[in-house]
């Protein structure tokens, strides 16, 4: 049957630094392929704090460039999916005996001005003894600064990128595997594992693009077959989700005494997400999950501000996610470097570009610097593009998301106005194409409680590679936390039919595309 076409690049990791370098890449007309072995965003990418941020602790530790970059992306990115990702007022109240107020607004001055803000509103002073906010905290917490930054629905903003490298003609490959790769005369030739099934095939690349995360460092050693490998810092990062603690709209920023900071954000609006911690980590990235001790150190760092205490017994959800941060030889966890760095070797016979680090704010302009490390490689095509480019869905302006969610109640009438927002933060122009010609309800399917209807996982199942009730609960619409078990059962077992049935058809058409196939041979050689 002869080789597989050789694609130009071929990316292993479908996390948001993965999936943002495939969509560049094929915008700027590259072959790529990519393969995540679980689902999109499935590690670090949607286990983040959900913020498009400068970082405004990185100053401590003199990342300007950093926190530069990072501010300057907050607009761009909001202009680019204004549908999921929103800005966000952040309340940092000042604690007796830590950070001075002189040197923190010192801080939240550079933070203002070096990152050309443009739509964001700046910092102010806050009297908590009249500000609506200082109701939910304890009274000896007196003043406060407020400031700037955005929130994101980071397993979306993934799963948009994969979309949009698909549509510009990228090949995207889930619950795939790289087991093996080898360079023949320039040329990768890589083996993938389908994790589904087994099934094993062979795929071949002009470079590869090594953005496995926390698993950076394995595919190093094991996939591409080099010596032990030590590039990346492994740090724990946890969360835990309670019931709304305050009304606000607004996030707090809270100091502790350790020296570490951490968040109170308002969550799926009614609950209250709180993290993260940095606890430096051993062993697979796929098995860490929230410590007892990491509970318990939320639980009472948020006490020691709320009015209400915050106990163990309020949680209802909790995540963690490992960061691979470049090691920089930092001795804490929290000093450890948040920028990312490049590096591309072609020792092995053919060119590699190993992605280490980074941070979900900045995924844009890391995948622009690896183009930039592509092109000397492979020879430059296009230019930089996704600056003033919508994601999926986002093609409205960042003010208009009201405009947004009315146009689609007039459309649909029958459309609860919650489930209509959320459709249009999920989904946003994308949204009527789960809704299609709906009059009613009943137009949706079957409903598997709360707002969750059989069109949607369809939708789902159909655009956005979900397989799973986890997949779809947990990643793609955060619908898990007001469904009962007996219910996410449901939606499981829905999807993994669909995905049995999509698995029959494709075997079912395999041998006419393969008769079809050699009818078209034995007639060229004729």
């Amino acid at each position: 049957m002869g080789d597989s076409p050789v694609h130009d690049l071929f990316v292993i990791g479908g996390g948001i630094n993965g999936c943002g370098i495939a969509r560049d890449a094929a915008g700027r007309g590259y072959s790529v392929a990519l393969a995540e072995m679980k689902d999109l965003g499935s590690g670090t990418s949607s286990a983040s704090t959900k913020l498009i941020h400068g970082g405004l602790r990185y100053l401590e530790y003199y990342e300007f460039r950093l926190v530069r970059e990072a501010l300057m992306e907050r607009e761009v990115l909001w202009r680019n999916a204004p549908h999921i990702i929103w800005p966000m007022r952040f309340i940092l109240p000042l604690h007796k005996g830590l950070r001075p107020g002189w040197l923190i607004r010192l801080g939240l001055f550079l933070y203002d001005h070096i990152g050309g803000r443009k739509l964001l509103p700046p910092t102010r002073t806050l009297d908590l003894r009249s500000d609506p906010a200082g109701k939910a905290l304890r009274a000896n917490y007196r003043r406060a600064f407020e400031y700037s930054d955005c929130w994101v629905n980071d397993a979306r903003l993934v799963v948009l990128n994969a979309m949009d490298a698909k549509e510009k003609g990228a090949e995207i490959r889930t619950r795939t595997k790289v087991v093996g790769a080898r360079a023949e005369e320039g040329i990768w030739r890589l083996t993938l594992r389908d994790l589904e099934n087994g099934a094993q095939g062979e795929v071949r690349a002009r470079m590869v693009i090594n953005a496995a995360g926390p698993w950076v460092d394995e595919v190093i050693s094991g996939a591409l077959g080099r010596n032990t490998a030590h590039n990346v810092r492994l740090v724990k990062g946890s969360h835990v989700v309670i019931p709304r603690k305050f009304d606000d709209p607004r996030a707090f920023f809270f100091q502790n005494a350790d020296g570490r900071i951490f968040f109170a954000i308002p969550y799926e609006e009614e609950f209250t997400l709180i993290g993260t911690t940095d606890q430096d980590f051993e062993g697979d990235p796929a098995d860490a999950e929230i410590s007892k001790a990491e509970i318990d150190y939320l639980c009472a760092a948020a006490s020691e501000y709320f009015a209400e205490q915050v106990s163990p017994a309020d949680i209802v959800w909790s995540f963690a996610g490992v960061r691979p941060l470049f090691d920089d030889g930092a001795s804490k966890a929290q000093e450890a470097t948040r920028d990312y760095v490049l590096k591309t070797d072609s020792a092995a016979g053919a060119p590699v570009l190993h992605v280490f680090g980074g941070k979900i704010t900045t995924f844009r302009r890391l995948a622009e610097s690896a183009l930039d490390e592509i092109a000397e490689v492979l020879g430059a095509r296009g230019s930089p593009w996704t600056a003033d480019a919508p994601l999926p869905g986002g093609g409205f302006a960042v003010t208009a998301f009201d405009d947004h969610v009315a146009e689609l109640l007039r459309a649909y009438p029958f459309l609860e106005g919650r489930h209509a927002r959320r459709l249009a933060r999920l989904y946003g122009t994308l949204a009527r194409d789960i809704l299609e010609q709906a009059a009613g309800p009943g137009d949706l399917g079957r409903h598997f409680g709360a707002d969750v209807f059989e069109a949607e996982l369809r939708y789902l199942a159909a655009r956005e590679w979900a397989c799973t009730g986890e997949d779809v609960l947990w990643r793609r619409t955060k619908r898990g936390l007001r469904l009962t078990r007996e219910e996410a059962k449901a939606v499981d077992a829905f999807m993994r039919d669909l995905g049995a049935v999509r698995t029959e058809e494709t075997r079912a058409a395999a041998p006419r595309r393969r008769a079809s196939r050699g009818g078209k041979r034995r007639a060229g050689a004729s």
